[in-house]
């Protein structure tokens, strides 16, 4: 099956085989001619003509129309003679299948009109009464031409299923690369979400706790070093909670432990929380009724950057106002603060780009940049109808 199945071009050591094959058919005809018909053995001539006849099959598989010639060339003047005529009739079917199994359609009907032609000269010139003996030729090149176009037929089915399934692991393989290459991308935005938003926070709540200190050693305010201190406790812990549901997702650890999914539009109050604890004046307004898992995830996650961007950069005690409201299908989502901005010449982070990601990852939309009025900006369009995958 392996050699039927395999384009006889490209085998390898095709050259060498294609020369044992020419010896062993020689041998066939040697011994076709000594058994055969032993009226019409071949004088010197005719064993020349034979053997000759078998030096073209070495390539075979390179040159098939000219090796077919060079054969038809030196059996047709051997039959001329009235040799034995059995003895090359091998090595003139392997030439003619191989023309068959390696050319168009077109060409082996042309290629067997011309042998065609060439056997009936041959024949009527050694006798005229041989019209059985032509019928059996004839129909014996005909069978070899459908057996070597049917043996075409069968590979280029076999190489088009092949070449199917090297196209469908090709397109397997590169879907794995692109999920791979997705996942990657939402783990990256997760981390960063989780720690920018937390390590902000720590590092706010430790200034304060710091200035207190230095501020009065002599009236040191316990209550508010406490206070600053606890802070910092509840936002490590929460840090903790998070990470290690991120850390479980990426275990692919289905074990349920009470914690539920990340947040969503139920986990807004507990970022305007966390900002006013590290000195923002924040003020929310959440119209929206429900949302989808994915939405909500996906709005949480804006909103926890741009409140954290907000405590970053927009300078001590900005006012910021987190606005939520469902509108023609789509919920959407401002906050606005009246500081700063980031300081110029600063080293630009992935806080806008993950926002934007964020967005896009559900069908939304994102603008943010610099209020005319003075601030920042952010606003989002997500629409209710979809979900984290059919709109990825």
């Amino acid at each position: 099956m392996a050699v039927i199945n395999r384009d006889p071009r490209t085998a390898p050591h095709g050259t060498r085989n294609d020369a044992i094959l020419a010896a062993v058919l020689a041998a066939a005809g040697v011994c076709l001619a000594l058994f055969t018909d032993p009226g019409r053995r071949p004088d010197a001539l005719g064993w020349t003509l034979l053997l000759a006849a078998h030096v073209p099959i070495v390539w075979r598989r390179r040159h098939p129309l000219l090796v077919l010639a060079l054969v038809a060339a030196l059996v047709a003047p051997y039959h001329g003679l009235d040799n034995n005529h059995s003895a090359p009739l091998p090595a003139s079917w392997v030439a003619l299948y191989t023309v068959a199994v390696t050319g168009r359609p077109l060409r082996t009907i042309l290629t067997w009109i011309a042998v065609m032609g060439v056997i009936v000269t041959v024949v009527l010139t050694a006798n005229h009464h041989q019209g059985i003996e032509l019928l059996r030729i004839s129909g014996w090149a005909l069978a070899v031409l459908f057996c070597g176009v049917d043996v075409r037929y069968y590979r280029q089915y076999v190489a088009g299923i092949v070449e199917r399934a090297e196209r469908a692991e090709r397109t397997r393989e590169e879907e794995a690369r692109r999920r791979v290459a997705e996942e990657r991308l939402r783990i990256a935005r997760d981390l960063h979400d989780l720690l920018a938003h937390t390590i902000t926070l720590i590092g706010v709540q430790t200034s304060v706790a710091a200035h207190v200190l230095a501020a009065d050693p002599e009236r040191l305010d316990r209550e508010t070093v406490a206070k600053a201190l606890d802070d910092i406790a509840d936002t490590c812990r929460t840090a903790r909670g998070e990470l290690r549901t991120t850390l479980e997702v990426l275990r692919e650890n289905d074990s349920a432990d009470g914690r539920g999914p990340l947040p969503g539009l139920d986990g807004l109050p507990d970022l305007v929380e966390a900002a006013r604890l590290a000195g923002a004046r924040v003020e929310q307004t959440v119209r929206v009724s429900e949302a989808p898992p994915a939405v909500g995830a996906a709005a949480y996650r804006i909103v926890q950057e741009a409140l954290t961007n907000a405590v970053r950069h927009a300078g001590p005690e900005p006012a910021v106002r987190v606005e939520l409201y469902e509108e023609q299908g789509a919920l959407r989502l401002s906050v606005t603060d009246d500081g700063t901005g980031p300081t110029p010449g600063g080293t630009p982070g992935f806080g806008l780009v993950g926002m934007r990601e964020r967005a896009r990852s559900v069908g939304g939309t994102l603008d943010a940049g610099p209020r005319t009025a003075g601030g920042f900006e952010v606003t989002a369009v997500l629409p209710l109808d979809a979900t984290g995958e059919g709109a990825a």
